[in-house]
């Protein structure tokens, strides 16, 4: 089955989409995306991903696409039309094409930007064997631009972790800047000692993960204490376990961490626990968007 795509206000299958060679996302990189979950056919946290992609869009000057308000409706209708149960919808905004190739930015009033969204199914997604047994991580130099909490497509370096990783016969790579994590390679960054979490505080530092707003909240309505600062790679193999969050892995356990398994090398007890309670409230409800908890604005 050949999947319907959404290009600037047309629905087309995928081997009729097209967009210009002087797309400046292309060429430059300039331009945001979001991810967001599907799960039973039901888009999860959207309000929250239409927010960031928002925010991202205004710290880049970027102008909103036309169909900006009518982002939803597109979603919904990229789930029907290529019939999806569980997985992922991608989204893109860049700041279009102006004809030719210029480090200046085009005039916003002549060049508009080009909006493209797809589908990706992953039959299975909530009930991801790996979650079980949990990923193997290595730390790697953070070496990106300083404004991380813009979802840009510059994924060049993040790509780049991932197949370190692998090279290194492990699962996904943690980020290390001035000693400290920052996050994965495209998630949020956990530890767990006894019994409570731990996570870099929100800042340019760091994305602003959705998944991460929603998990959070949910660990302080089940009474779980969180502590969000820094931590090290040092102070992350002393700890009970660890997890990951993202759109498209929920809340996925780390058993180790170059090379150090995390107690006795299984999951532990909090991280299975968040994912269930998030998958849960998940299917139960399109949930409304996670902006604060115990006052920081996400």
């Amino acid at each position: 089955m050949t999947r319907t795509v959404y290009v600037n206000g047309d629905y087309l299958p995928e081997d009729q989409a097209k967009i210009s060679i002087f797309d400046r996302g292309f060429l430059m990189a300039d331009g945001v995306y979001e991810v967001t979950g599907v799960l039973d056919g039901k888009l999860i946290d959207f309000d929250g991903h239409r927010t960031r992609l928002e925010r991202s869009l205004t710290e880049l000057g970027i102008e909103k696409p036309a169909a900006f308000d009518n982002l939803l409706d597109i979603h919904r209708e990229l789930i029907r039309r290529n019939d999806m149960t569980e997985g992922t919808i991608y989204l893109q905004v860049t700041r279009g094409s102006a004809g030719d190739r210029d480090f200046a930015f085009p005039n916003p009033a002549q060049v508009k930007p080009t909006l493209v969204l797809f589908s990706q199914s992953r039959p299975g997604l909530a009930d991801n064997p790996v979650a079980k047994t949990g990923i193997r991580v290595i730390s790697i130099d953070d070496i990106r631009w300083g404004r991380r909490d813009i979802k840009t497509v510059q994924l060049l370096y993040p790509s780049m972790g991932k197949m370190m990783a692998m090279q290194a016969g492990a699962d996904d790579a943690w980020m290390v800047e001035d000693g400290f994590v920052t996050e994965g390679t495209s998630n949020n960054a956990y530890i767990v000692k006894d019994g409570k979490i731990i996570t870099r505080q929100l800042s340019t530092d760091i994305l602003h993960g959705i998944t991460r707003a929603a998990v959070l909240r949910f660990a302080f309505e089940a009474r779980l204490e969180v502590e969000e600062r820094s931590f090290t790679i040092g102070e992350a193999q002393q700890a009970d376990e660890a997890f990951i969050t993202s759109a498209a892995q929920f809340v996925m356990p780390v058993v180790e961490i170059d090379g150090v398994k995390l107690g006795d090398g299984t999951p532990g007890r909090v991280a299975p626990r968040l994912r269930e309670i998030y998958l849960e409230e998940s299917l139960r409800a399109v949930m409304p968007p996670c902006r604060t908890l115990c006052g920081q604005p996400y």
